[in-house]
């Protein structure tokens, strides 16, 4: 409060003026003060100008101290002044009632200025060091959230750079990564799990192709159907992707590894790099397949042509419960928009 005086503020807060003019006259060589004689005074005081330390009064008309204590501790840009009451109320009780609502001293009249001086330089210079513990906190708070978005943004480069790896051994166009993995977030959203794990998909996802740097140009590159060997060679990309992307600390990378090494899996054992069935597959590497499927059969290939949306989908329709899990697809249905959105927004310009 008051950042820019040189000097404390204090309130004064007290129905009897005498008692205003003591401390005014104890406490003016060394603060600037400010008075009020009734509750309601005192809070649009402290309001329009918070001060750093409040002398109160809780004998007063119409709203006591307590009342005004109360109300100082419920306001978020009031709760932290710290609150003297000076009174005449010397019962024990009286003392706990104060404490309770949320002063953190006590003095009774008749007052002594040398003890009321030593009250207030101790808890202002205690308010003084909250506020400076306080600010050294928000201020490596803010540090660590940047550190962190540092960090984030380094990672998801060095992935995009992964990604981009891939893409100059495949034909398929770097859209094609991009509407992948916007799918991937939007059948993830549409199944209900949590945003952070829908935006670990869509960074993630990118790389469900990684492996294809490990596999040869001639079978990557060859413009007609493959040989039953060269499948076999081929059919190595997810694990030769796994292992590029294993033994990682980052969820983001292990995520990625799912993906990679599953997304050519099939719910009902079929797929392929470990015929894996059902719940084994990851459901990271689920929601990819469904996504990798749907983009593959929209998108035009040298070796095919797209499909119509609604042929893609028909297909996909099918295989529910054989290629894809329910849900997954259930979700597909509901989540289509969305996706035919990023279609449209990615879409492959045509060569001139």
């Amino acid at each position: 409060m008051n950042l820019d005086h040189k000097r404390p503020t204090l309130l004064v807060v007290d129905d009897t003026e005498t008692n205003i003019d003591i401390l005014v006259e104890g406490l003016e060589s060394a603060y600037d003060l400010a008075v009020a004689t009734d509750g309601r005074t005192a809070l649009a005081s402290a309001r329009e100008n918070p001060p750093d330390l409040i002398l109160l009064d809780i004998m007063m008309p119409e709203m006591d101290g307590y009342e005004v204590c109360r109300r100082l501790k419920k306001d978020p840009n009031l709760r932290e002044i710290p609150v003297i009451f000076i009174t005449a109320m010397s019962q024990e009780e009286n003392e706990a009632e104060g404490l309770a609502v949320g002063a953190v001293d006590y003095i009774t009249k008749p007052i002594s200025i040398p003890i009321v001086q030593a009250r207030v330089a101790t808890h202002l210079e205690l308010f003084n060091s909250r506020r400076a513990l306080k600010n050294q906190n928000e201020l490596l708070e803010q540090r660590v959230r940047e550190r962190t978005r540092e960090l984030r943004e380094s990672r998801l480069t060095t992935i995009t750079c992964l990604g981009r790896a891939a893409e100059r051994k495949d034909p398929e166009t770097g859209l094609h990564i991009q509407r992948m993995a916007h799918y991937s977030r939007i059948l993830g959203t549409g199944m209900e799990l949590d945003p952070r794990v829908t935006e670990l998909l869509l960074h993630a996802a990118p790389m469900h192709d990684i492996g294809k740097v490990g596999v040869p140009d001639r079978i990557l590159l060859k413009p007609g159907p493959l040989n039953d060997e060269e499948w076999v060679i081929m059919r190595t990309h997810p694990d030769i992707g796994a292992e590029i992307l294993s033994n990682q600390p980052s969820e983001l990378l292990r995520i990625a590894r799912d993906i990679a090494l599953t997304h050519h899996e099939k719910w009902d054992g079929s797929g392929y790099p470990q015929g894996l069935k059902g719940d084994a597959i990851p459901l990271s590497g689920q929601i990819a397949a469904l996504a990798d499927v749907f983009d593959a059969l929209t998108s035009a290939r040298p070796y095919k042509l797209a499909w119509e949306v609604d042929r893609a989908v028909a297909t996909i329709v099918a295989a529910k419960g054989i290629h894809f899990q329910d849900k997954i697809v259930e979700s597909f249905v509901d989540v289509l928009p969305e996706m035919l959105t990023i279609m449209e927004q990615f879409r492959e310009k045509p060569h001139k």
